[in-house]
């Protein structure tokens, strides 16, 4: 038969066995949500794969060749969205602000649309924007990727400097805050 005192210590035991569990149980989960939260955010992009945006072009949404290298020279905010993403429609007003404010002379906006081309005509039909858009299709998540993009997430936008070096990038919809941020880095 146990006595009181085996007892005591066989529920310090028990106790400190369960702390122990517990402890590493949340070790665990705070790498997991570590790692989670290091893979989701935008990695930069490599120099190789900004170079090759530059030489890049798309299709125009109302025809025609669009070519990066007429961006080059001027600071560009660069957004991939598509038809079916909420956040990216939610944004597309302040984009196009940002383009009517600033204009080509000193902040350049682009989209490049990662939808269906027939999709995107018909939104841009009944929501017309005067910032240039370009058709990236879906070979534009593959594009975002190399631009740091980790895991495909739309919307996601990044800044070039004048210099065409990436200077910024969000992944989620843009704020203005984060423009106002941006902005200020480009003087």
């Amino acid at each position: 038969m146990k006595t009181l005192e085996d007892m005591k210590i066989n529920d310090q035991v028990e106790f400190k066995r369960r702390i122990l569990f517990a402890s590493v149980a949340f070790a665990a989960g705070l790498s997991g949500a570590g790692w989670a939260w290091w893979r989701s955010m935008p990695q930069p992009g490599l120099p190789s794969n900004v170079q090759a945006f530059w030489g890049m072009g798309f299709e125009k949404p109302e025809g025609g060749e669009l070519s990066m290298q007429t961006f080059k020279g001027r600071p560009l905010l660069l957004n991939f969205w598509a038809t079916w993403c909420p956040p990216c429609i939610e944004e597309l007003p302040l984009l196009e602000s940002i383009w009517l404010k600033n204009g080509p002379k000193t902040l350049q906006v682009l989209g490049l649309a990662v939808d269906q081309p027939s999709s995107v005509r018909k939104f841009l039909a009944q929501h017309p924007l005067t910032f240039p858009m370009g058709l990236a299709g879906l070979n534009g998540t593959e594009l975002g990727r190399s631009l740091g993009n980790s895991v495909n997430a739309l919307p996601y936008s990044v800044l070039f400097n004048a210099d065409g070096r990436m200077t910024a990038q969000k992944m989620g919809k843009l704020e203005v805050e984060d423009l106002a941020e941006w902005l200020k880095d480009l003087k």
